[in-house]
């Protein structure tokens, strides 16, 4: 490969090379027609609530079945904004590159956090890039900020949830976890495995729409479904009871899962949110988490409860109970 088709220290010198990188990569797929290059971006909200977050990206393989860190960064962010009930308005992206990663690969990153960003329906308005010494990173590392605006009358917290509220779950867990570790590790099995990254914004929306009252949103990233749980048990002072037997799993994960001794309730998810509702809300949601093209296989998997609280108690497939505890230790490592 010629050097003119790598990353070089040049590119994060500032000079030509630098501002060739932003002009033909950067503002080719991710600016506006009206982008200009100032260091700070002006963004006129909506009236409500705005919500801000940030997050990192060091994803191992960049690229696996499903997505890469390019849409994994994108996704991550939205979620992250949805899961307080804020419809995203603008995000943020710093890249650190390695020297000697291949322009043709931060390109596909690129073009893919683009439709990512139409994909959510939001605008990816200013960034930054940094370039390190071969040795010191990993092919490429996103940060991502976002801000987004929650309508009235909305307010989604872990600490909101009440004793008898519905738990419900958009679809399949441990997709996404299992797909990079088997990736990573060049494990090959009969069924594949694809991540399940996706923007939750518009399944959000809809979900609000038809459960005004929903309390608490959770995406189970890194930890899973049991860690999320956890955290939404200990917030809320509450005891959580689901049953295993209503926690939709895909046969191919749960097959991965039983060769490789994992649990796909530790195992994260990149497109599955957690919400929590009140009863007699609880059919008018699930109905509307099943219209929608990531809601297909919502189901209802549990209640809180006034009983035991801070801890998620497990009604097994054979009818015992077990506590669900949090994730200890690293279970899947550079997952997102």
């Amino acid at each position: 490969m010629k050097q003119d088709d790598l990353i070089t220290m040049s590119h994060g010198s500032g000079g030509s090379q630098s501002h060739e990188l932003v002009e033909k990569l950067f503002l080719r797929y991710l600016g506006q027609p009206s982008a200009v290059l100032e260091d700070a971006t002006e963004l006129s909200l909506a009236r409500g609530k705005v919500v801000f977050t940030t997050d990192a990206f060091v994803v191992k393989p960049l690229c696996f079945p499903g997505g890469d860190i390019g849409r994994l960064a994108v996704c991550g962010t939205v979620n992250d904004l949805a899961m307080r009930g804020a419809q995203p308005a603008a995000l943020s992206a710093a890249f650190i590159l390695e020297e000697g990663l291949p322009l043709d690969l931060l390109e596909r990153v690129v073009i893919s956090m683009a439709a990512a960003a139409r994909e959510a329906g939001v605008r990816i308005v200013t960034g930054d890039t940094k370039v390190v010494e071969h040795g010191s990173g990993d092919g490429v590392f996103i940060t991502t900020s976002g801000v987004g605006v929650v309508a009235e009358g909305i307010s989604i917290s872990a600490a909101n949830a009440r004793a008898g509220d519905a738990i419900l779950l958009s679809g399949t867990i441990g997709d996404h976890g299992l797909t990079i570790m088997t990736q990573r590790e060049g494990l090959q099995f009969e069924s594949p495995l694809q991540s399940d990254c996706a923007p939750l914004n518009s399944l959000v929306a809809d979900l609000l729409s038809a459960a005004p009252g929903t309390r608490v949103l959770r995406d189970p990233t890194r930890g899973g479904l049991a860690t999320a749980l956890n955290e939404i048990a200990q917030s809320s002072k509450l005891g959580i009871e689901i049953d295993e037997i209503l926690v939709p799993v895909t046969p191919a994960v749960k097959a991965t899962s039983e060769i490789l001794g994992l649990d796909p309730c530790y195992v994260a998810n990149e497109g599955k949110l957690i919400a929590f509702v009140p009863p007699h809300q609880a059919e008018a949601a699930l109905a509307a988490l099943r219209v929608h093209p990531l809601g297909t296989l919502a189901a209802q998997i549990g209640y809180a409860t006034q009983e035991h609280p801070g801890r998620v108690a497990l009604r097994t497939v054979l009818g015992t109970r077990r506590v669900l505890g949090m994730l200890v230790g690293e279970h899947l490592p550079r997952i997102c």
